[in-house]
């Protein structure tokens, strides 16, 4: 046979004879087929539900902790690791600095005070924040309003429990510094993060509240907290507020320090990394399922195809031009089983992203329910590497085919 592009749109054109051929169903390999087509699939979607669970359940929980204490923070550089904060003195010009910054959503002001809510009964340490950005808490409320007086404060959930609290109650908070100083605080309103730890500690007013208690002025705060569009993000964002900051002192003499969610809760992100290496097991086993399953079907499809095969050789046809033939009906199979594979995948992601039906426990995870992200860039490439590496596969076990002689095969049939 001529060795042109001729010869590869025979080779297509034979396989997708044999793909399609209604006698392909009557053979007695369709069952062996059926299987590796199964095992292409159930490999394809398991990949997809792993990348989707991963990325989603690392979204959700980093978003968690920021709207404790947002993506990025902007201190004194005189603090230490407590939530007794050395104040630092925050303008106009800073602000609008720091907002201009490419992917920067939203820029705001806090002040912490670590203090105890004492009852009748029990006692509680709470850190004591003080914010005018309530979007995050906004989306968590559960019962109650958002703080609309000085004294008004808003609890978890989980907090209220422990304390044998309830909405409207009154609360005694004590902060202790040189001299023992108590305020009566009003909860209006409860909410639920899930991030137990980080509930049982805050709770949430005004900064006024702060400023009295430490003796600041109305520009004095204990940092800025930043937010940015995208985690991905993060880590640009945070060189250019540490740029913007850095050479930057404030009315008071005092030197500013930037730092960003990674460096502020190491533990919780060093947590989630591990689960980028659960993700590679996942993906590395199940390309080895579908490997296996591709070099089965392919050596399946060349062992039912042994008369053709002796035909083909006894008309000229060299060992490359029948390779090509089982490669791209193999390829057929694969890029069948990749479609209903991704279908199939996305369809589970898209029924439990609507419906929350799994659930977990919140309490160990800090979401109550399987998290989804449709990372389609992530998909795509997994996609492609996927189809790639099935080629590399199908290389060597279609190599049996130069073992077929045409003489043995007729001299059989």
């Amino acid at each position: 046979m001529p060795k042109n592009n001729n010869q590869y749109i025979s080779a297509w054109k034979i396989a997708q004879r044999l793909y399609f051929s209604e006698e392909n169903d009557r053979r007695s390999s369709r069952p062996t087929i059926r299987v590796a087509l199964g095992g292409i699939i159930i490999g394809v979607l398991v990949m997809i539900v792993a990348i989707s669970v991963v990325v989603g359940f690392k979204n959700e929980v980093s978003q968690k902790v920021a709207g404790f204490g947002s993506h990025i923070q902007v201190v004194n550089f005189d603090n230490n690791s407590t939530y007794e904060l050395q104040p630092i003195c925050v303008n106009d010009s800073l602000l609008g600095a720091l907002q201009e910054i490419s992917h920067v959503t939203s820029v705001s002001t806090f002040a912490t005070k670590p203090g105890i809510i004492k009852t009748d009964s029990t006692f509680q340490g709470v850190v004591f924040k003080g914010t005018n950005y309530w979007n995050y808490f906004e989306q968590n409320i559960v019962d109650g309003t958002l703080p609309q007086k000085n004294n008004d404060v808003i609890v978890s959930q989980e907090l209220a429990r422990i304390l044998s609290l309830k909405l409207g109650d009154d609360i005694l908070c004590y902060f202790i510094e040189d001299n023992l100083r108590v305020r009566k605080l009003n909860i209006c309103g409860l909410y639920n993060t899930y991030m137990t730890e980080m509930d049982k500690l805050f709770i949430l007013g005004s900064m006024d509240v702060v400023r009295q208690l430490n003796g600041w002025n109305d520009n004095q705060v204990s940092g800025i907290e930043v937010l940015v569009d995208d985690l991905r993000h993060i880590g640009i964002v945070s060189d250019e507020v540490y740029y913007a900051t850095a050479n930057r002192i404030d009315e008071e003499g005092n030197a500013l320090y930037t730092q960003n969610l990674q460096q502020l809760n190491p533990q919780i992100f060093g947590w989630l990394d591990l689960l980028d290496m659960n993700v590679i097991i996942v993906i590395v086993l199940m390309l080895c399922v579908s490997g296996f399953s591709i070099i089965t079907g392919l050596i399946i499809l060349v062992l039912d195809s042994v008369q053709l095969i002796g035909i083909l050789k006894a008309l000229g046809a060299d060992n490359s031009f029948i390779r090509r033939i089982f490669i791209y009906q193999a390829l057929m199979l694969i890029t069948k089983g990749m479609f209903w594979g991704n279908i199939i995948g996305i369809g589970l992601c898209a029924l439990q992203y609507f419906t929350q039906a799994i659930t977990l426990d919140a309490a160990s995870y800090y979401v109550s329910y399987v998290p989804m992200a449709f990372p389609w860039l992530w998909w795509l490439l997994l996609n492609i590497g996927t189809l790639l590496l099935s080629w590399v596969i199908l290389i060597a076990p279609s190599a049996i085919i130069a073992q077929i002689s045409p003489a043995k095969v007729m001299h059989f049939e």
